[in-house]
Formats: structure tokens, C-alpha cells, sequence
């Protein structure tokens, strides 16, 4: 197997590079009475300042001094005044190797170092190879490489001589990798692998292409389908548990490789690593399809139960007319009927005279049918779906491999009497059928005089599955998303472990219960101040009367204005290409961009920015080659598949955004500790909108959300594909926590969506101040540490006390749980996803949630009391908001929408966006600071404090359209562009 470089050329220069700033220097270079001892004892300045270059450079980063090798300027002027000699000495210091190896044999006996010799290369590449067998990612073998033999006190050999012992040690692992899953194999398993690369007869798809296919539609024929690819891939009948003996990075990185190659690529492997790289992806497929399917059965039911509802409303609508008819009528029979009884006049000639008993009869008869019970609940028209369900269901059933926790046991009992009844062709439901998990608007049409009915019943389970899989009260064997609670969490020894050490990874390292009585306490004083500030009515801007709060002023004052509009005006007009060349020029973002197999940058720039922009102003590969010349489509495809993945594009974000922040004019923008999140909703057309979802939030049509976390700098650091239908919520602790970005967040601000209580625990126990702009603030409840009277002006927002017992008795369970998200054994948003969706009975769900009303009484305590605090959650989700505006502009192909069918092709689409708007911010910081210099010198310096108020977000003098050329020379970092004059643009 032929190695590959573990390191680019700017990653060889960081390892183990020294360092340019001069206090970091003058660290380096210390030289002690000691050390000054022994370099006195050599003969002349020029062998004093080489040996304190050997004794500096093995002392500091540890490196052995190479044969041709020298100091950095810096380095070497620092230690010739330290030890007062010139430092053009060096050129005459080695004329005699003999002399520079003698005083690296010195200076390592005098540090305690040895040299790096044969046993030290073996003993790297053992260590290597364990470590790569969970990660092959070359810096942190290189890393991990360097951190052992600085741990072994041995003198660090020449960079290359590292990598080559830790191209080695990857070598053996992959080779380990590929004879773990290969292994196994007997001649039937390989055959069945060999025949997932030949051409179906049916179609122009080989068997693997038609297996990796995502479903079209969520209806029963998609069903279906994607039924018979999971059965397919379980027919390969492969030794499953082989694939747990390799770490997961390594297999999803095999999976991967394999996904992005073509059939005819994958048959040219060598035997052994192509049945590996086969097993891999049959790995990952079955997770995938089994997910896919769950999703599907979410998303038909999902629509079935909605179709009913839009017709039940349509209905109700309709049938306005006939109840007004009606009451028209009745009441004009009850005001004779009681003039009547005044008069004496006989009852019955009365309804004769006015309707007729014909007519009262058919009134009557009419006014039954809308009276009906199930004419009230849209429930009672998913009757008509019943044929859909039918269609898919047994197979559906049938193919899933499901558990349940305890309180999902009934509901599993009644699927596993479906699946006899669909097996024996069996129609009616035995009496003696689970029924505890039927909630109360389904027993009327379930439970009938005739017994129970077929087709409700079915139903009824279909949806209470729907729930318990959201949940994980039933959980799916050979799931990644569907899996037992349990199984995401740190094992619970580790996690004894940590706490035992008080290192647990949250506010709370010991997890001591005095953290929560110190919370409790801290609420107790606080409503009692706001409750004597609300009594004297001296709550800022609060009116104490249903404790309404005034409207805050404009944000930007007017003063800003005439800055902001000269300022726009000066930014030089530019294409978005030069933009984003000239941005890789001062970042080097684009090196992020590895191939999946060699782990190099690529080899054409501007054909990888050209794939960039392609997914960033939603072109598409297919018209982006139209409108580039000297770019075709196949070229383009095959850079994505090698360049262009969800991690690649993490990291070219974060080096960025991390340029921005270090930018000095960022930080008149804010200081980088602060955040706010919200979602921007993108419709699904095309080929897409069968994947989209619908919220009835936006409308009835499909889309899909794109959750962006943006700093208060500006910068959107984080950003997520997500489905409509989640709540905001979910996703806000993924970006804080996930991001790879420099920035050190500690606020974080959203929209009324973006809250829940769960998530009012967890942001406080992994240490972010959590601050959501609450629409109705009157409405909202607070819970006190227990029942008081005390509290008679705050008494009409007063929920009720908090159960402080549920807390105390799942206290471990909770820090466990945050524990978990924290040390990133599961994400955030999947538990976000699966406590939201827990029954109100479940004790963990509970539990955070009581924790959360204190977070979130405290907080709503401190927005009634601090104006202050509401001004600056305001101007921070106005900054989102004011990004997303930009998103929407440069997403302007295609009118907008997510036409691509595959969710790895819509995941690029929001990856290139967000990154292409990080770059527009970038770009944009650096000519404000700019302009700002040019109005200092031409006119009255602009007030600092009005700096604040610009923003690098608008995007006016950016030409988004066109034909995309790229600039023949490279921007020179250092050189910019002339500003144009405010007065003549």
C-alpha cells in the first residue's frame, strides 16, 4: 500500500515550529546561571552561541538540531544577547560536523534527553498504530507521535523522520482495519460482495448504486422500496459483529471512501481492502435504510394525520352554513313556542304552523349528524387512509427489529399481534389485545359495540409507534438515530469515575447536590427583590399591572446613520470570485479542503472554489460548469467527491471566522463571547420536495431549515441542515459546542422558538449563560423552591413550586446526561430530540425540566428587572436576522429552493452558504477598517462609540451574477483594493 503525505507543507511548519512572538521568544531563550556555566566552557563565541542554540531548541520544543539546519532570526538575536555575543557568529559556528554532533550529545545529557535512534522509530510506530486505528487524521498521529517521545525524554528527530514512522504505524492499522472485516469472510460472503458492483438487470444501476439510493416520496410505494433495500443488504448475511471490533471513525471513514468511488474504482481494489471497504458501507447501509424507513413512517403518517385534519377543517367550514340554518330556524320555532305558552295556543299546531314536522324531522336528523362525537375530532377521517397504511404496513412491521422500555410494552405486544395477524392473514383483533397505550381520542373509534376495529386499531399502533420511536421508548436494532436511551450515554463507570476524581466536564466537576441548594437559595432571594422592586413599582420599563414591558427604543441611534451610509459607500465593487479568492489568499481556508484518500489540499484552486461557489449561491454543479468556462461538469463532480465534505467545510469555516475575530475592527463589533442562533427556512422544490418537511409555522410547503449560530462579530460559526418540523431548540446546543472556531462563547441568545426548559438545565450545567428573547413575558409562568403567599404582586405568574424530590432522585441521571453531550459521547440535538418527545411520566425528562424552570424563572427574573439585558438580546438576534437577509441574497439561484434530492447534496448546499457569507463578512471587515482609516485622515474622525453600529453584512457592491471567471493572478495578501469616494460611487 503506497503512503500517503500524513502533513501539508503549512502543518509541517506549525508542528513544530518556533514560535514569532517576542514574549514567546524570550521564554524560549532563557538562559540561567546554570546553563551559562556550561556554555561558557566552550571555546569561543561562536561555539558558545551553537551550543545554546542546541541547548534552547532541546529544551524548548524538544528538536535536535539537523546538520543544515538554523534558528529562526528572532531565536537566534535573543540568545546572542542573552549570552552577549554577535549573532552573525552563527556562520561560523559547524564548520566541523564532528562539533555540532558533540555538543548535541552534551547538550542531551545535560537535559536528561537521549537520542532518537531504531527502538524509538519501532516504538512510535507500535504507538502510531493503535492510535490510528481509531483516527487516521495525520496531525494528530503526528501530534500524538511527538507528545510520546517528549513523554519518553527522547530528543525529537527531523519532522519528516516522524511522519514517516507515523505513515508506517497508519499503514499497519489500515491493514489491521482491512483483515478485521475482511477476515471473516467465507467464499459465499465475498461472492455476495463482488455481486453488489454488477449492473441490475432492471435498471442502469448496479446493485450498490440502487442500494444507496435515498427514497423518492413518503408513501407507501417509497415504503416499500426501501423495505426491500434493507432486506437486501441483510441478505448479504455478513459476520455483523466484526464491524464493532473497529473503531466507528475508522469504519464511517471506509464507508465514506467507498460512496464517493464508482463501481468500476471499487472493483479495481485489491482483494482484501475492496471486501472491506464493501463490508463498511453494508454497515453504514443497513443504519441508513433503517433510519430512512423510521423517517418515512414518520413523515406518511405524519401527512395522513394532517390530510385529515385539512379535510375535517374544510368540513367544519362548510358545514357553518348549515349550523347557522339551523339555529335560524330553532330559534324562531322556540319564540313562538314561548309565545305560545303565553297565549294558551297548543304546542303542536304551533310547530305545524311554523316549520312542519317534515321539516322539523329532517332539521332534527341533520342537526344529530353534526352532533355526532366523532364529527368533532379529524381522527374519525383517517378511515380513508386506511388502504395506504395497509399497503406498507406488514412489511414495515415485519422488517424492523424492535425493543421497548417498560413503558412501552403493551404498544410492542400489540405490533407483535399484528405482525401474526399479517402473517396468518388474519382480519379481526382478538379481544384480548394490549389497549393501555390507546390514549382517549382514540377509544371512541377503536373500541367499538362490535368489538374492535380493524383498521383504528391499526392506526392507533402505527401512531403510538411513531411517538415511542421519537422518544426511545421503543428503540431499533441496527439503528444509528432509533437506538436505546441507554446505549448514547457514557457508561455509567466512567462516569462514576469522573465524578470520584470531581472532573466532571460541567459547572458541577463533583456533582455534589449543593449546587442545586445553592440555586435554590439563589431563587428565593431573587423573587424576593423583584417582588419588592414590582411592589414599588420600580421594575425598569415593567408595568406592574399583568407586568407588561415597554417597547425598547431603536437600537441604532440616528447619529449612526450618516456613518453607516458613508462607510457603505466606499466599499470597492468586486465579483464574488476575486471576493473569494482574495479571502483564501489571507486565510488559506481552501487547504482545509483534503482529498478523502491522500489527505492533501487540492492541486487546483480554482476549480475547488468553483465547486464551492457552486454549492454557495445554489447553482448546482450542472449550471455552475455552464457559466464557468473551462469547467466541466465531470470535473466538478469528481473534485466534490474528493474535496468537498461536512468536515472539510467545518474547518474551512472555522479558519475564517477565526481570521475575522483576530481582526482588530471585529471587535468593535463585540468581544466574540456572545452568540444568538435562529433557523432560516429554505423551500424544497424539485426533486427535493418529496424529502422536504412541513410545518404549519410555514405554510403547507416542504422545506428545509438551516440553523445558523452567528457570533456578535458577525461571523456565523456554525450552521446545520435540519427538517422544519424541530423545534428550534434542538439544535442551539449543537453549534455551541460543536463548533472549531477560536471563539470562546459564553451567551448565548434566540427567539422564542429557540427555548425550552430542558434546555435551560443543560445550558447552565455545561456553563452558558442561556438569555431567549420570550414573546408574551406576562404569559409565562414562574416556579418558586416552594409553595409561598409571600409573593402577591408577582402572584399572577407564579406556575407553582418547583419538585425539588424528582430532582434529588434523578440528580445522577441528569449530570450523566450532560456529562454525555459534554465529552461528545452523543450530540445534544439527538437528546434534545428524545427528552422533548418523552411521555410527561418518564423521571429523566421530568427532572430537567423542574431544573429548567429554576434557570428559567431566574432568567425571566433578570429580563424584568434589566433593561439592559433586554437591549442586548434584541441587538444580538438582530445581527442574525440581519445574516440571514445576506443568505437570502446569495441564494439566489434557483429562486431559493433545495431542489437536490440527496441529503448529503442539501447538507453542501448550507455548508457553502453559511461559509461563502463567512467570507462576505470577512472581506467586508477588513474595508470597513479601512474606510474608517480613510475618513480619519480626510475628515473629522468618526466617535468610537459609533463604530459599534456598522455592520459587515451587506453585500450592494458584490456582483453575485454573471459568468463566473476567476482572476489569473493570486491576490497578494498585504494589497488592497482602492475605496471608492463616498460622493462618487
Amino acid at each position: 500500500m503506497a503512503r500517503r503525505a500524513l502533513l501539508t507543507p503549512l502543518e509541517r511548519a506549525e508542528i513544530l515550529g518556533l514560535p514569532e512572538d517576542p514574549d514567546e521568544i524570550a521564554a524560549l531563550c532563557r538562559i540561567d546561571e546554570a546553563d551559562m556555566s556550561l556554555i561558557r566552557q566552550r571555546r569561543g563565541d561562536a561555539n558558545r552561541l551553537g551550543f545554546a542554540v542546541h541547548l534552547c531548541l532541546l529544551r524548548g520544543p524538544g528538536i535536535a538540531l539537523g546538520a543544515d539546519a538554523g534558528p529562526p532570526v528572532a531565536v537566534l538575536a535573543q540568545l546572542a544577547s542573552n549570552i552577549a555575543v554577535s549573532p552573525n557568529l552563527w556562520s561560523e559556528y559547524g564548520a566541523r560536523e564532528e562539533t555540532r554532533q558533540e555538543h548535541a550529545r552534551e547538550a542531551r545529557a545535560y537535559l536528561g534527553l537521549t537520542a532518537f535512534g531504531m527502538g524509538d522509530f519501532r516504538n512510535v510506530v507500535e504507538e502510531i498504530e493503535s492510535v490510528a486505528r481509531q483516527t487516521d487524521r495525520g496531525r494528530v498521529l503526528v501530534e500524538t507521535a511527538i507528545t510520546s517521545l517528549r513523554r519518553n525524554a527522547v530528543a525529537l528527530p527531523a519532522i519528516e523522520v516522524i511522519e514517516k514512522a507515523c505513515a508506517e504505524g497508519l499503514t499497519r492499522a489500515t491493514r489491521h482495519v482491512h483483515s478485521t472485516l475482511s477476515g471473516p469472510l467465507d467464499d459465499g460472503q465475498r461472492a455476495r460482495l463482488d455481486a453488489l458492483l454488477i449492473r441490475r438487470s432492471d435498471s442502469a444501476l448496479t446493485q450498490i448504486g440502487w442500494l444507496k439510493q435515498a427514497p423518492a416520496r413518503p408513501n407507501a410505494r417509497s415504503m416499500l422500496e426501501h423495505v426491500e433495500r434493507l432486506t437486501a443488504w441483510r441478505a448479504l448475511d455478513l459476520p455483523w459483529p466484526a464491524a464493532r471490533l473497529v473503531h466507528r471513525n475508522r469504519l464511517l471513514k471506509l464507508a465514506r471512501e467507498g460512496g464517493s468511488m464508482t463501481s468500476a474504482d471499487l472493483a479495481k481494489f485489491e482483494p482484501r481492502r475492496r471486501y472491506a471497504t464493501l463490508f463498511a458501507m453494508a454497515v453504514e447501509g443497513v443504519a441508513t435504510v433503517t433510519d430512512e424507513i423510521i423517517d418515512l413512517h414518520d413523515r406518511i403518517i405524519g401527512r395522513l394525520l394532517r390530510a385529515a385534519k385539512n379535510r375535517h377543517d374544510a368540513s367544519t367550514l362548510a358545514s357553518r352554513t348549515s349550523v347557522t340554518a339551523l339555529m335560524r330556524t330553532y330559534s324562531q320555532l322556540g319564540e313562538a313556542l314561548l309565545k305560545a305558552r303565553e297565549t294558551g295556543e297548543e304546542a303542536f299546531s304551533v310547530i305545524e304552523k311554523v316549520i312542519g314536522w317534515k321539516t322539523l324531522a329532517e332539521n332534527t336528523a341533520a342537526a344529530k349528524e353534526l352532533a355526532r362525537p366523532e364529527a368533532a375530532d379529524s381522527l374519525a377521517l383517517v378511515s380513508a387512509q386506511f388502504t395506504t397504511v395497509r399497503r406498507y404496513s406488514p412489511a414495515f412491521l415485519a422488517v424492523l427489529d424492535l425493543h421497548a422500555a417498560p413503558a412501552a410494552v403493551d404498544l410492542l405486544a400489540a405490533v407483535e399481534i399484528l405482525r401474526q395477524l399479517n402473517t396468518a392473514g388474519i382480519r379481526k383483533i382478538p379481544d384480548t389485545a394490549p389497549r393501555s397505550f390507546v390514549r382517549a381520542r382514540w377509544k371512541p373509534l377503536v373500541f367499538t359495540d362490535t368489538g374492535i376495529d380493524r383498521g383504528f386499531y391499526e392506526f392507533c399502533v402505527l401512531t403510538e409507534l411513531r411517538n415511542a420511536l421519537r422518544s426511545g421508548d421503543i428503540w431499533v436494532g441496527g439503528s444509528r438515530q432509533f437506538r436505546d436511551f441507554d446505549e448514547y450515554l457514557l457508561d455509567p463507570q466512567d462516569y462514576t469515575t469522573l465524578k470520584s476524581a470531581q472532573q466532571l466536564p460541567i459547572v458541577t466537576t463533583d456533582g455534589n447536590p449543593a449546587y442545586l441548594t445553592a440555586r435554590l437559595e439563589l431563587l428565593t432571594q431573587r423573587l424576593a427583590r423583584v417582588e419588592h422592586l414590582a411592589t414599588d413599582g420600580k421594575l425598569p420599563g415593567v408595568t406592574a399591572a399583568g407586568l407588561k414591558i415597554t417597547p425598547l427604543d431603536t437600537i441604532v441611534p440616528i447619529q449612526a446613520q450618516p456613518l453607516i451610509d458613508a462607510t457603505s459607500g466606499m466599499f470597492p465593487r468586486i465579483r464574488i470570485t476575486d471576493l473569494l479568492m482574495e479571502v483564501d489568499a489571507w486565510t488559506g481556508f481552501s487547504r482545509h479542503f483534503t482529498n478523502l484518500k491522500t489527505g492533501q489540499p487540492s492541486k487546483d484552486q480554482q476549480l475547488l472554489l468553483t465547486a464551492i461557489l457552486a454549492d454557495g449561491i445554489n447553482l448546482g454543479l450542472t449550471k455552475m460548469s455552464e457559466a464557468c468556462p473551462g469547467v466541466s461538469y465531470a470535473q466538478l463532480d469528481r473534485h466534490q467527491a474528493a474535496h468537498i465534505r461536512e468536515e472539510t467545510y467545518s474547518a474551512a469555516l472555522a479558519e475564517i471566522v477565526n481570521t475575522q475575530h483576530r481582526h482588530p475592527f471585529a471587535a468593535h463589533f463585540g468581544d466574540g463571547t456572545t452568540s444568538s442562533s435562529d433557523g432560516q427556512r429554505f423551500r424544497a422544490g424539485g426533486r427535493a420536495e418529496s424529502t422536504g418537511h412541513v410545518n404549519p409555522k410555514y405554510g403547507n410547503d416542504p422545506g428545509r431549515l438551516v440553523y445558523t449560530h452567528i457570533s456578535d462579530q458577525y461571523s456565523p460559526f456554525h450552521s446545520r441542515l435540519v427538517n422544519v418540523g424541530d423545534r428550534d431548540a434542538t439544535w442551539v446546543l449543537d453549534g455551541l459546542l460543536y463548533h472549531e472556531s477560536e471563539l470562546e462563547i459564553r451567551e448565548h441568545y434566540t427567539d422564542t422558538a429557540g427555548f425550552t426548559d430542558h434546555l435551560f438545565a443543560l445550558m447552565q450545567l455545561l456553563g452558558y449563560r442561556f438569555a431567549p428573547r420570550i414573546r408574551n413575558v406576562g404569559e409565562t409562568r414562574l416556579y418558586t423552591p416552594t409553595r409561598t403567599h409571600d409573593l402577591t404582586t408577582l402572584a399572577p405568574l407564579i406556575g407553582g413550586p418547583i419538585n425539588t424530590a424528582t430532582i434529588a432522585q434523578h440528580w445522577d441521571e441528569i449530570l450523566r446526561l450532560a456529562t454525555s453531550i459534554k465529552t461528545g459521547t452523543v450530540t445534544a440535538s439527538l437528546m434534545m430530540r428524545k427528552l422533548g418527545a418523552y411521555p410527561r411520566q418518564n423521571g429523566l425528562a421530568t427532572a430537567l425540566r423542574e431544573l429548567g424552570r429554576i434557570e428559567r424563572t431566574l432568567f425571566l427574573l433578570d429580563w424584568l428587572e434589566n433593561p439592559e439585558l433586554r437591549r442586548t438580546v434584541t441587538a444580538g438576534l438582530n445581527k442574525g436576522e440581519a445574516r440571514n437577509t445576506l443568505a437570502r441574497a446569495v441564494f439566489f439561484n434557483r429562486l431559493g429552493e433545495i431542489r437536490d434530492r440527496s441529503f448529503e447534496q442539501q447538507r453542501y448546499r448550507a455548508s457553502g452558504l453559511n461559509l461563502l457569507t463567512a467570507a462576505i463578512v470577512l472581506w467586508n471587515t477588513v474595508y470597513l477598517d479601512r474606510a474608517i482609516t480613510t475618513l480619519d485622515t480626510t475628515q473629522a474622525p468618526p466617535a468610537p462609540e459609533l463604530l459599534r453600529y456598522l455592520s459587515p453584512l451587506s453585500w450592494e457592491h458584490i456582483n453575485l451574477t454573471g459568468n463566473y471567471t476567476w482572476p489569473r493572478t493570486t491576490h497578494k495578501p498585504g494589497r488592497y483594493r482602492a475605496l471608492r469616494h463616498p460622493t462618487n460611487p
